[in-house]
């Protein structure tokens, strides 16, 4: 194609076109992959039109069905299952203020997922055009309300899960209880509500020194990593607060 950048050797120029290629192979296999999906036979009626807690209008808790989170046009509904509380063993720092810093850390928030919605909350309003989207999680609705108004978030649609089976029943809890940082696709064909997709690639066996990616082309930090000569830094994970 004629592309050089200043300075670069004839070697650099062999070696780029050779990644390029390859680049051009993964956005074909990325595209074909989408494809796919879009082609996946019907899945599973929901059988439940599960009640979540959400807030009303005057901003008080109120019921919310998950056919209710379906607006006038738009028949998917993405829903990301929040590790709040989260995963047993994760033992990095809490938050250092507001109401979860009061709680055990065994019972706050997840900084993954925190992270993931942090930059999904700035997503949320130019995905809302075609889509719906929706974040739950187990906590009660205060404590989650409240966390995410301490984080910045203006644009989530927060939801709490604490008084149904929804985290269970959809791969998002385990049989002990703890949370899965799940991210499901439903779609809605007239009356009947379906499971479309489910990124079960969190429960399938990694490769060496890989963790699961099950969301991977949704985050911007990890993918941003992968554009630097260091890549993913293998003694790093994201945290609530960086000092």
């Amino acid at each position: 194609m004629g592309i050089a950048f200043p300075g670069e050797s004839p070697e650099y120029r062999a070696a780029r076109d050779r990644l390029l290629e390859q680049e051009i192979e993964l956005r074909r296999m990325t595209e074909a992959i989408a494809a796919a999906r879009r082609e996946l036979p019907p899945g599973g009626v929901v059988a439940e039109d599960y009640v979540f807690q959400g807030a009303g209008a005057d901003g008080s808790p109120a019921d919310v069905r998950l056919s209710e989170l379906f607006a006038p046009g738009r028949d998917s509904l993405a829903i990301y299952s929040f590790m709040f509380p989260r995963d047993p063993g994760d033992e990095r720092p809490g938050p250092a203020t507001g109401q979860a810093a009061l709680l055990p850390l065994e019972r706050g928030p997840c900084p993954s997922c925190v992270a993931l919605l942090d930059q999904l909350d700035g997503a949320a309003e130019h995905a809302s055009q075609h889509l719906n989207l929706a974040v739950v999680a187990k906590s009660p609705l205060p404590r989650v309300i409240g966390f995410g108004k301490e984080r910045g978030w203006r644009r989530l649609r927060i939801l709490s899960s604490a008084a149904n089976s929804y985290n269970r029943d959809y791969l998002a809890e385990t049989a002990e209880g703890a949370q899965r940082p799940m991210l499901t696709v439903f779609h809605r064909d007239g009356d009947t509500i379906r499971h479309f997709w489910s990124s079960e690639l969190f429960y399938a066996p990694s490769d060496p020194g890989q963790d699961p990616r099950h969301v991977g082309l949704l985050e911007p930090v990890w993918n941003l990593f992968d554009l630097t000569p260091e890549g993913r830094p293998a003694d790093w994970d994201e945290q609530l607060s960086y000092l």
